[in-house]
Protein backbone atom coordinates (compact mmCIF):
# COMPACT_ATOMS: atom_id res chain seq x y z
CA UNK A 1 0.00 0.00 0.00
CA UNK A 2 1.11 3.86 -0.38
CA UNK A 3 1.99 5.16 2.82
CA UNK A 4 3.97 8.54 4.34
CA UNK A 5 6.93 7.32 6.48
CA UNK A 6 9.59 9.84 8.46
CA UNK A 7 12.83 8.07 8.54
CA UNK A 8 15.79 9.37 8.00
CA UNK A 9 13.51 12.37 6.24
CA UNK A 10 10.02 12.28 4.82
CA UNK A 11 9.07 9.81 2.30
CA UNK A 12 6.33 8.41 0.00
CA UNK A 13 6.07 4.84 -0.78
CA UNK A 14 4.09 2.53 -2.68
CA UNK A 15 5.18 -0.94 -1.12
CA UNK A 16 4.54 -0.77 2.50
CA UNK A 17 3.22 -3.80 3.97
CA UNK A 18 -0.58 -3.36 4.78
CA UNK A 19 -1.52 -3.55 8.56
CA UNK A 20 -3.33 -6.85 9.65
CA UNK A 21 -5.16 -5.98 12.66
CA UNK A 22 -4.30 -7.79 16.15
CA UNK A 23 -6.85 -9.14 18.10
CA UNK A 24 -9.54 -6.37 18.93
CA UNK A 25 -8.45 -4.17 16.41
CA UNK A 26 -10.33 -3.01 12.92
CA UNK A 27 -8.71 -2.89 9.71
CA UNK A 28 -9.82 0.57 8.58
CA UNK A 29 -9.59 1.90 4.91
CA UNK A 30 -8.50 6.05 5.51
CA UNK A 31 -10.83 8.33 2.98
CA UNK A 32 -9.54 11.55 4.70
CA UNK A 33 -6.73 12.55 6.99
CA UNK A 34 -5.28 16.03 7.97
CA UNK A 35 -1.89 17.29 8.14
CA UNK A 36 -0.78 18.06 12.05
CA UNK A 37 1.38 20.74 14.01
CA UNK A 38 2.66 17.53 16.02
CA UNK A 39 3.48 15.65 12.54
CA UNK A 40 5.80 18.61 11.64
CA UNK A 41 7.26 18.69 15.07
CA UNK A 42 7.83 14.52 14.67
CA UNK A 43 9.90 15.84 11.46
CA UNK A 44 12.08 18.67 13.47
CA UNK A 45 12.91 15.35 15.69
CA UNK A 46 10.02 15.23 18.52
CA UNK A 47 9.87 11.89 19.91
CA UNK A 48 12.17 10.41 17.66
CA UNK A 49 9.64 8.63 15.94
CA UNK A 50 10.29 6.81 12.84
CA UNK A 51 6.91 5.35 10.71
CA UNK A 52 3.78 5.72 9.01
CA UNK A 53 2.84 9.34 10.05
CA UNK A 54 -0.58 10.86 10.94
CA UNK A 55 -2.99 10.94 13.59
CA UNK A 56 -6.03 12.74 12.61
CA UNK A 57 -8.37 10.27 9.94
CA UNK A 58 -11.82 9.55 8.82
CA UNK A 59 -12.10 6.00 7.39
CA UNK A 60 -14.31 3.12 6.75
CA UNK A 61 -14.04 -0.20 8.81
CA UNK A 62 -13.12 -3.28 6.44
CA UNK A 63 -12.24 -5.84 8.76
CA UNK A 64 -12.94 -6.45 12.97
CA UNK A 65 -10.74 -8.83 14.41
CA UNK A 66 -12.60 -10.52 17.06
CA UNK A 67 -12.33 -14.55 18.86
CA UNK A 68 -15.34 -16.07 18.64
CA UNK A 69 -18.52 -15.30 17.04
CA UNK A 70 -20.34 -14.92 20.09
CA UNK A 71 -17.81 -13.13 21.86
CA UNK A 72 -18.64 -10.10 24.03
CA UNK A 73 -16.48 -7.85 21.51
CA UNK A 74 -18.38 -9.21 18.18
CA UNK A 75 -21.66 -7.91 19.71
CA UNK A 76 -20.44 -4.70 20.72
CA UNK A 77 -18.39 -4.16 17.97
CA UNK A 78 -19.62 -6.28 15.08
CA UNK A 79 -22.09 -3.11 13.94
CA UNK A 80 -18.63 -0.56 13.08
CA UNK A 81 -18.50 -3.07 9.77
CA UNK A 82 -18.64 -1.00 6.90
CA UNK A 83 -19.16 1.99 8.45
CA UNK A 84 -17.12 5.47 8.49
CA UNK A 85 -15.49 5.96 12.00
CA UNK A 86 -13.04 8.03 13.55
CA UNK A 87 -10.25 7.33 15.95
CA UNK A 88 -8.88 8.07 19.37
CA UNK A 89 -4.90 8.10 18.91
CA UNK A 90 -3.39 6.65 22.48
CA UNK A 91 -3.55 2.79 22.35
CA UNK A 92 -3.83 1.29 26.18
CA UNK A 93 -2.21 -2.14 26.93
CA UNK A 94 -6.08 -2.68 28.42
CA UNK A 95 -4.70 -4.07 31.67
CA UNK A 96 -3.13 -1.69 33.52
CA UNK A 97 -4.65 0.46 36.19
CA UNK A 98 -5.04 3.45 33.93
CA UNK A 99 -6.45 1.32 31.17
CA UNK A 100 -8.95 -0.16 33.50
CA UNK A 101 -10.24 3.47 34.56
CA UNK A 102 -10.92 4.59 31.03
CA UNK A 103 -7.54 6.73 31.31
CA UNK A 104 -5.56 4.86 28.49
CA UNK A 105 -3.49 8.46 27.18
CA UNK A 106 -1.73 7.49 30.60
CA UNK A 107 -1.00 4.10 29.83
CA UNK A 108 2.59 3.50 30.95
CA UNK A 109 2.84 1.20 28.04
CA UNK A 110 0.94 2.96 25.19
CA UNK A 111 1.18 3.19 22.03
CA UNK A 112 0.22 6.46 19.96
CA UNK A 113 -1.12 6.62 16.32
CA UNK A 114 1.86 8.02 13.80
CA UNK A 115 3.32 9.26 17.15
CA UNK A 116 5.46 6.46 19.46
CA UNK A 117 5.31 2.66 18.78
CA UNK A 118 2.87 2.58 15.95
CA UNK A 119 1.94 3.05 12.31
CA UNK A 120 -0.08 5.98 11.54
CA UNK A 121 -3.09 6.92 9.35
CA UNK A 122 -1.24 8.77 6.52
CA UNK A 123 -1.23 5.48 4.58
CA UNK A 124 -4.58 3.67 2.61
CA UNK A 125 -5.08 1.62 5.81
CA UNK A 126 -4.54 1.56 9.44
CA UNK A 127 -4.91 -0.80 11.85
CA UNK A 128 -6.85 0.92 15.26
CA UNK A 129 -8.31 -1.18 18.39
CA UNK A 130 -12.34 -1.35 18.50
CA UNK A 131 -12.81 0.74 21.71
CA UNK A 132 -10.62 3.65 20.20
CA UNK A 133 -12.91 3.41 17.47
CA UNK A 134 -16.08 6.06 17.08
CA UNK A 135 -18.96 6.15 14.38
CA UNK A 136 -18.96 9.26 12.23
CA UNK A 137 -22.67 10.29 12.12
CA UNK A 138 -24.34 11.01 8.89
CA UNK A 139 -24.52 14.59 8.82
CA UNK A 140 -20.83 15.01 9.40
CA UNK A 141 -18.83 14.70 6.08
CA UNK A 142 -15.36 13.14 5.88
CA UNK A 143 -13.61 16.66 5.87
CA UNK A 144 -15.65 17.46 9.18
CA UNK A 145 -14.91 14.31 10.66
CA UNK A 146 -10.98 14.46 10.33
CA UNK A 147 -11.44 17.33 12.94
CA UNK A 148 -12.27 15.39 16.07
CA UNK A 149 -9.12 14.50 17.14
CA UNK A 150 -8.34 18.61 17.53
CA UNK A 151 -11.45 18.89 18.72
CA UNK A 152 -11.52 16.80 21.28
CA UNK A 153 -8.59 18.50 22.21
CA UNK A 154 -10.07 21.53 22.70
CA UNK A 155 -12.61 20.26 24.91
CA UNK A 156 -9.87 19.08 26.57
CA UNK A 157 -9.95 21.93 28.81
CA UNK A 158 -13.80 22.17 29.48
CA UNK A 159 -13.20 18.61 31.32
CA UNK A 160 -10.61 19.96 33.18
CA UNK A 161 -11.42 23.24 34.57
CA UNK A 162 -14.44 24.59 35.49
CA UNK A 163 -14.84 28.05 33.34
CA UNK A 164 -17.27 30.54 34.75
CA UNK A 165 -19.43 32.67 32.59
CA UNK A 166 -17.48 35.81 33.54
CA UNK A 167 -13.98 34.76 32.97
CA UNK A 168 -11.42 36.55 31.02
CA UNK A 169 -9.97 34.08 28.88
CA UNK A 170 -7.34 34.18 26.43
CA UNK A 171 -5.82 31.73 23.98
CA UNK A 172 -2.43 32.09 22.57
CA UNK A 173 -1.92 30.62 18.92
CA UNK A 174 -4.12 30.87 15.77
CA UNK A 175 -3.41 27.77 14.38
CA UNK A 176 -6.24 25.02 14.29
CA UNK A 177 -5.98 23.82 17.50
CA UNK A 178 -5.93 27.53 18.82
CA UNK A 179 -9.09 28.29 16.67
CA UNK A 180 -10.95 25.17 18.10
CA UNK A 181 -10.06 26.30 21.59
CA UNK A 182 -11.29 29.70 21.47
CA UNK A 183 -14.91 28.73 19.61
CA UNK A 184 -15.58 25.74 22.24
CA UNK A 185 -14.68 28.27 25.14
CA UNK A 186 -16.43 30.66 23.39
CA UNK A 187 -19.45 28.36 24.10
CA UNK A 188 -19.63 28.88 27.85
CA UNK A 189 -19.81 32.56 27.70
CA UNK A 190 -16.47 33.77 29.11
CA UNK A 191 -14.98 36.92 27.08
CA UNK A 192 -12.17 35.15 25.00
CA UNK A 193 -9.63 36.44 22.69
CA UNK A 194 -7.87 34.56 20.15
CA UNK A 195 -4.07 35.93 20.03
CA UNK A 196 -1.86 35.28 16.91
CA UNK A 197 0.41 37.05 14.00
CA UNK A 198 -1.30 36.19 10.97
CA UNK A 199 -4.99 38.68 10.36
CA UNK A 200 -6.38 35.76 7.55
CA UNK A 201 -6.35 33.57 10.55
CA UNK A 202 -7.65 35.13 13.21
CA UNK A 203 -10.41 36.46 10.53
CA UNK A 204 -11.77 32.92 10.73
CA UNK A 205 -13.50 33.68 14.24
CA UNK A 206 -14.89 37.16 13.48
CA UNK A 207 -18.10 37.79 14.23
CA UNK A 208 -18.34 34.37 16.38
CA UNK A 209 -18.02 35.51 20.20
CA UNK A 210 -14.30 35.52 19.67
CA UNK A 211 -12.37 38.60 21.01
CA UNK A 212 -8.80 38.85 18.87
CA UNK A 213 -5.42 40.26 18.93
CA UNK A 214 -2.03 40.45 17.38
CA UNK A 215 0.60 39.63 19.79
CA UNK A 216 2.61 43.06 18.96
CA UNK A 217 -0.50 45.03 20.05
CA UNK A 218 -0.64 43.06 22.98
CA UNK A 219 0.04 44.71 26.17
CA UNK A 220 1.34 42.03 28.09
CA UNK A 221 -0.22 42.82 31.71
CA UNK A 222 -1.65 39.80 34.35
CA UNK A 223 -5.32 40.41 33.96
CA UNK A 224 -6.72 37.04 32.42
CA UNK A 225 -8.43 34.26 34.35
CA UNK A 226 -7.79 31.71 32.06
CA UNK A 227 -5.04 31.20 29.22
CA UNK A 228 -4.49 28.53 26.98
CA UNK A 229 -0.95 28.12 25.16
CA UNK A 230 -1.47 26.78 22.19
CA UNK A 231 1.13 28.62 20.18
CA UNK A 232 3.24 25.28 19.05
CA UNK A 233 6.26 27.30 20.04
CA UNK A 234 8.77 26.78 23.03
CA UNK A 235 8.64 30.83 23.55
CA UNK A 236 4.82 30.21 24.41
CA UNK A 237 4.64 29.49 27.79
CA UNK A 238 6.67 32.74 28.74
CA UNK A 239 4.33 34.76 26.17
CA UNK A 240 1.05 33.15 28.41
CA UNK A 241 2.77 33.43 31.66
CA UNK A 242 2.91 37.11 31.22
CA UNK A 243 -1.10 36.95 30.69
CA UNK A 244 -2.21 34.95 33.31
CA UNK A 245 -3.33 37.00 36.92
CA UNK A 246 -3.09 36.10 40.05
CA UNK A 247 -4.29 32.51 41.06
CA UNK A 248 -5.40 32.51 37.53
CA UNK A 249 -5.21 28.84 35.30
CA UNK A 250 -2.43 27.89 32.72
CA UNK A 251 -3.60 25.53 30.07
CA UNK A 252 -0.52 23.87 28.31
CA UNK A 253 -1.43 22.95 24.79
CA UNK A 254 1.73 22.68 22.56
CA UNK A 255 4.22 19.72 21.92
CA UNK A 256 7.43 21.02 20.98
CA UNK A 257 11.03 19.34 19.58
CA UNK A 258 13.03 22.73 21.00
CA UNK A 259 13.92 23.26 24.67
CA UNK A 260 13.72 26.36 26.45
CA UNK A 261 15.37 27.39 29.88
CA UNK A 262 11.96 28.11 32.38
CA UNK A 263 11.59 30.65 35.01
CA UNK A 264 8.89 29.27 37.57
CA UNK A 265 9.26 31.95 40.32
CA UNK A 266 6.51 33.95 39.05
CA UNK A 267 4.23 31.09 39.06
CA UNK A 268 4.82 30.41 42.96
CA UNK A 269 4.45 34.56 43.94
CA UNK A 270 1.41 34.87 41.72
CA UNK A 271 0.24 31.34 42.97
CA UNK A 272 -0.74 30.22 39.20
CA UNK A 273 -2.13 26.54 38.69
CA UNK A 274 -0.23 24.82 35.55
CA UNK A 275 -2.67 22.12 34.02
CA UNK A 276 -1.26 19.76 31.77
CA UNK A 277 -3.87 19.01 28.16
CA UNK A 278 -3.73 16.81 25.89
CA UNK A 279 -6.34 14.41 24.05
CA UNK A 280 -9.77 14.83 25.06
CA UNK A 281 -13.56 13.44 24.53
CA UNK A 282 -14.47 12.30 21.18
CA UNK A 283 -18.21 11.63 22.14
CA UNK A 284 -18.89 15.51 22.22
CA UNK A 285 -16.44 16.52 19.39
CA UNK A 286 -18.72 14.80 17.25
CA UNK A 287 -21.92 15.93 18.60
CA UNK A 288 -20.82 19.25 18.24
CA UNK A 289 -19.81 18.54 14.30
CA UNK A 290 -23.36 16.71 14.16
CA UNK A 291 -25.03 20.01 15.30
CA UNK A 292 -23.00 22.09 13.73
CA UNK A 293 -22.34 24.35 16.55
CA UNK A 294 -18.37 24.21 15.36
CA UNK A 295 -18.04 24.92 11.73
CA UNK A 296 -14.65 23.75 10.89
CA UNK A 297 -14.87 24.12 7.26
CA UNK A 298 -13.32 27.64 7.25
CA UNK A 299 -10.29 25.92 8.77
CA UNK A 300 -9.63 23.88 5.63
CA UNK A 301 -6.85 25.82 3.65
CA UNK A 302 -5.97 22.83 0.83
CA UNK A 303 -7.09 19.53 -0.12
CA UNK A 304 -4.45 17.55 -1.48
CA UNK A 305 -5.00 14.20 -3.26
CA UNK A 306 -2.78 11.75 -1.63
CA UNK A 307 -0.42 11.08 -4.25
CA UNK A 308 0.75 15.00 -3.68
CA UNK A 309 1.07 14.56 -0.07
CA UNK A 310 4.44 15.37 0.26
CA UNK A 311 3.50 18.82 -1.68
CA UNK A 312 0.82 19.37 1.27
CA UNK A 313 3.77 18.67 3.95
CA UNK A 314 5.86 21.69 2.25
CA UNK A 315 2.82 23.64 1.90
CA UNK A 316 2.73 23.61 5.87
CA UNK A 317 6.39 24.19 6.52
CA UNK A 318 6.32 27.14 4.12
CA UNK A 319 3.44 29.15 4.38
CA UNK A 320 1.34 27.99 7.50
CA UNK A 321 -1.63 27.66 6.64
CA UNK A 322 -4.58 26.42 8.91
CA UNK A 323 -5.49 22.66 8.30
CA UNK A 324 -4.55 20.77 4.91
CA UNK A 325 -6.32 17.60 4.47
CA UNK A 326 -5.17 14.37 2.22
CA UNK A 327 -8.14 12.97 0.03
CA UNK A 328 -7.39 9.64 -0.77
CA UNK A 329 -10.90 9.04 -2.42
CA UNK A 330 -10.95 11.42 -5.31
CA UNK A 331 -8.50 13.88 -7.42
CA UNK A 332 -8.77 16.58 -4.58
CA UNK A 333 -8.48 20.19 -5.42
CA UNK A 334 -6.39 23.29 -4.08
CA UNK A 335 -8.73 25.60 -1.81
CA UNK A 336 -6.24 28.24 -1.88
Amino acid sequence: MKAVLQKKGLQLVCDYPRPSPAEGEALVRVTMAGICGTDLEILAGYRGFEGVLGHEFCGVVEEIKVVGPASEKQAVYGSLAGKRVVGEINCGCRICSYCRQGLAKHCRQRSVLGIKGRDGCLAEYVAVPLENLHRVPDAVADEEAVFAEPLASALEITEQVHIKPSARVAVLGDGRLGLLAALVLSLSQAEVTLVGKHPRKLAVVSGLKVKTALFKDLDFENNYDLVVEATGRAGGFEAARKLVGPRGTLILKSTVADKKELDLTPLVIDEITVVGSRCGPFAPALRLLEKKMIDVRPLISALYEFDRVLDAFKQCQTVSPLKVLIDFRTIAREII
